[in-house]
C-alpha cells in the first residue's frame, strides 16, 4: 500500500472529527437560528420575546418584554456545556445547564447556581424547558422556586413574520 493511500483516509477522518458537534453545540446552533420577535400568550396574558445573536455569535440574548422585562443569555462553556443565565426581575441571576432530548427538539435547563441569591430557598428561577415545535413555533416552560414551592409559567410563542 502506498503512503498516499494511507494519508488521505487519515485526513478525512480528522476532518470528520473536527466538524462533529456535541449535543450542546447542536442545541446552541438551534437557538442561534431563533433571532427575531416571537409573540404568544401565557396564563398572565400576552407576551413578546425578542431573540438576538450577539458577541460575534458567541451568545444569544432573549428579552422577555412585558410587565417585568427580563433578559436571558445563552452561551457555550467549552464544547459540552450550554448555559443559560437569567437576569430576573427579582434581582438575582440564576445559571442553568442544558440537557438535550434524544430527538433534539427539547432543551431542559436546570439550576446550577446564582449570583445575588439571598439563600438556597430564596425566590429564583429553577428551570426552563425550551421545546421546538417547528421553525416558527416553540414553547418555553419557566419554573420559579420560592422556598420550595414551585410555580410554572408556559409561554406558547410564534415567530412574528
Amino acid at each position: 500500500m502506498k503512503k498516499s493511500e494511507l494519508v488521505i483516509p487519515a485526513i478525512l477522518a480528522l476532518a470528520a472529527i473536527a466538524v462533529a458537534q456535541t449535543d450542546a453545540q447542536k442545541a446552541f446552533n438551534a437557538i442561534k437560528n431563533m433571532p427575531g420577535t416571537w409573540e404568544g400568550k401565557t396564563e398572565m396574558g400576552p407576551v413578546q420575546v425578542v431573540f438576538k445573536n450577539t458577541a460575534r455569535g458567541s451568545a444569544v440574548m432573549s428579552e422577555i418584554l412585558g410587565q417585568e422585562d427580563m433578559i436571558s443569555m445563552f452561551h457555550m462553556d467549552g464544547p459540552d456545556r450550554l448555559l443559560l443565565t437569567h437576569y430576573c426581575a427579582v434581582g438575582n441571576e440564576p445559571r442553568m445547564l442544558a440537557s438535550v432530548s434524544s430527538d433534539a427538539k427539547t432543551i431542559t435547563f436546570n439550576f446550577v447556581d446564582a449570583t445575588n441569591l439571598a439563600g438556597p430557598d430564596a425566590m429564583h428561577m429553577q428551570k426552563m424547558v425550551l421545546t421546538f415545535l417547528d421553525d416558527n413555533q416553540h414553547t418555553e416552560v419557566w419554573t420559579f422556586d420560592d422556598h420550595g414551592k414551585h410555580h410554572t409559567v408556559v409561554f406558547d410563542l410564534r415567530r412574528k413574520l
